[in-house]
């Protein structure tokens, strides 16, 4: 009987296998989740991969991965399927695995750590609160304060280029040292609202950024709440919030790696 032709034998090369695609990852979910529907970034199909009783939503990366409005839409569409059906660790945009078989062994060696993430957002989602400085109530800052109110007093009896100036940089800090102090009240009326709280990026002009991870049934108190500070620190600072969202500020989810890095 002759031997089959090989490689060896007839002096070519097999083809190399094709090489797995990157994975383009949405969020880590307890396994037993039904996959989204939704399409995913690049309008790829979504599927799940799942070991150690987690799962990973994925789908294949496209070529060039850029933030896009349909995709961004796209990802935030997938969490929103998984975040219905239970607790989710939701990725940033943009975080890539480079082959299935290294997100499953990471899914496996860090079972322990994501579990625990899991529970810890179990029933809850996110709500950001974000407030800016209102300008526009300098004159009843100027009648409170006396140092404003003796300069400008001195500026109108002689007013001049460089007094105007002074004027001027004085009720600007006033202004916003007022709204740092009603970003504090803010604070302190919805902190206790919330499971736990965490403060974003700030400058001159938005004073307060926090993050708040909230009990689901706790939601509607927690918008009244903030509805309430806007009425009583409107003259001072502009609120404004949004949610509910994957509780992204609230998870520690370490098992890929941003792409590009």
């Amino acid at each position: 009987m002759t031997a089959p032709a090989t490689a060896a034998t007839t002096g070519t090369a097999e083809a190399p296998a094709p090489a797995p695609k990157a994975l383009y990852v949405y969020g880590i979910a307890p396994a037993g989740i039904h996959s989204p529907r939704s399409p995913g970034v690049d309008g790829a199909p979504v599927r799940l991969l799942s070991d150690s009783g987690l799962c990973a939503a994925v789908s294949d990366a496209p070529p060039r991965l850029r933030p896009r409005r349909r995709d961004l839409l796209a990802h935030q569409a997938v969490l929103d399927e998984l975040a219905a059906q239970g607790p989710v660790l939701p990725m940033r945009f943009a975080v890539l695995s480079p082959r299935p078989d290294t997100l499953l062994s990471q899914l496996r060696s860090d079972a322990a750590h994501l579990t625990g993430q899991l529970d810890g957002v179990r029933g809850c989602v996110e709500f950001s609160v974000k407030g800016t400085v209102v300008p526009g109530h300098f004159a009843d800052l100027v009648r409170r304060d006396d140092k404003l109110r003796g300069l400008a007093l001195r500026t109108r009896r002689r007013p001049d280029y460089e007094a105007n100036v002074r004027l001027g940089e004085a009720i600007a800090l006033g202004v916003r040292r007022e709204a740092r102090r009603a970003a504090r009240e803010v604070l302190d009326h919805l902190a206790p609202l919330a499971v736990r709280t965490v403060g974003g990026t700030t400058d001159d002009e938005q004073v307060l950024s926090a993050s708040f991870l909230l009990r689901s049934a706790d939601e509607a108190r927690f918008r009244e709440a903030v509805a309430e500070r806007a009425r009583a620190c409107g003259d001072r600072l502009a609120l404004s919030v949004t949610g509910p969202l994957p509780c992204y500020s609230f998870v520690d989810a370490r098992p890929t790696t941003p792409a590009g890095r």
